[in-house]
């Protein structure tokens, strides 16, 4: 059985602490179809309560996580814009390794972003 599993962690830099209550879809994507394999909500730490795909459901192929940032930034009372600058972040990566332990952080501000592969 494969060991690996999926996380992320969310801190917005403009305020200087954990994205808290920004929801995160999860997508497998096979050429044009995009298949929804969970929806989550940050805690209070900026992290999912539970992996976003657990060890069971890990398998190798082409993955989308797409972050909810604008709705995240209307709740914490930053200005809007409209359109907002960033609104849906979506970030489509590869597992390549079933039994690595994937993590995919997310730097946020209203104006910028940036991502990486954690450990």
């Amino acid at each position: 059985m494969a060991e690996g599993f999926l996380t992320t962690h969310v801190l917005d830099t403009a305020r200087g602490s954990p994205a808290r209550g920004l929801r995160i879809e999860l997508y497998r994507v096979d050429g044009a179809t995009r298949d929804l394999l969970a929806t989550r909500v940050t805690n209070e730490d900026g992290r999912t309560d539970r992996p976003i795909l657990p060890a069971v459901d890990f398998a190798p192929g082409t993955y989308e996580l797409v972050f909810h940032a604008g709705d995240y930034l209307d709740a914490t009372g930053t200005p809007p814009e409209a359109p907002r600058f960033l609104d849906v972040i979506p970030i489509r990566f590869g597992i390549s390794d079933a039994d690595s332990h994937y993590h995919v952080p997310l730097l946020l501000s209203p104006f910028g972003y940036s991502t990486y592969r954690g450990s």
